[in-house]
């Protein structure tokens, strides 16, 4: 029996790990073929493990170690997935992370710096990565998911409240490009996942 995403393909950004690793291999269990990446070579090869320890054959899935939040990273994430699969029918953007500031600093005395790293990570490559990939989804009627958090709802962080600022950002984000793009065929949809057990929380 196929599965429900036989004939898809999905690129899945932050699966090196966590939740991004248990997408994939969810996505490849259901029939699509899958784009995994991440940073670390050593964590995206124990995602090609996970998958083919789950029985996916290594032509239903491509490994690209990429920086999301680099123009660089993410043209050849794309060039390299339609290389592969010759289409683009899911884009599932789960990248993200509360970055530690470099000193130390807690609260409102987060450094700038600090600030502008956590939003180009959670909401500006989820920003970049839709503009690039608008055109290949509207083909395929496609499918954006972002990955956000509870923490983007009705409470605040205290201590790092740059993360829950992007997380709200980006859910803000979601809801204005899916009326944005339903023109076109492509739906935009957020989750807001719970604490989680990974190597980030």
């Amino acid at each position: 029996m196929p599965g429900r995403f036989s004939g898809k393909v999905a690129i899945i950004t932050g699966s090196s790990f966590g939740i991004g690793r248990e997408t994939a291999l969810l996505f490849a269990k259901e029939g699509a073929k899958v784009t995994v990446t991440g940073r670390s070579e050593e964590r995206l090869e124990g995602t090609r493990k996970v998958l083919i320890d789950a029985g996916i054959p290594e032509s239903k899935f491509l490994i690209v170690a990429a920086d999301i939040t680099t123009s660089s990273g993410q043209d050849s994430l794309i060039a390299e997935t339609l290389k592969q699969f010759g289409k683009i029918d899911i884009l599932v953007n789960n990248a993200g992370a509360s970055i530690p500031d470099s000193k130390k600093r807690t609260g409102v005395n987060q450094g700038i710096e600090t600030y502008e790293q956590v939003m180009k990570l959670n909401v500006q490559s989820v920003i970049e990565m839709t503009q690039k990939i608008r055109p290949h989804l509207a083909k395929s009627k496609g499918d954006i998911v972002n990955v956000s958090s509870i923490v983007a709802l009705s409470f605040g962080w205290a201590r790092t409240p740059y993360y829950p600022l992007a997380k709200a950002a980006l859910d803000q984000y979601t809801r204005s490009a899916a009326i944005d793009l339903i023109s076109e065929g492509i739906r935009v949809n957020t989750v807001n996942p719970g604490v989680v057990q990974t190597g980030f929380h």
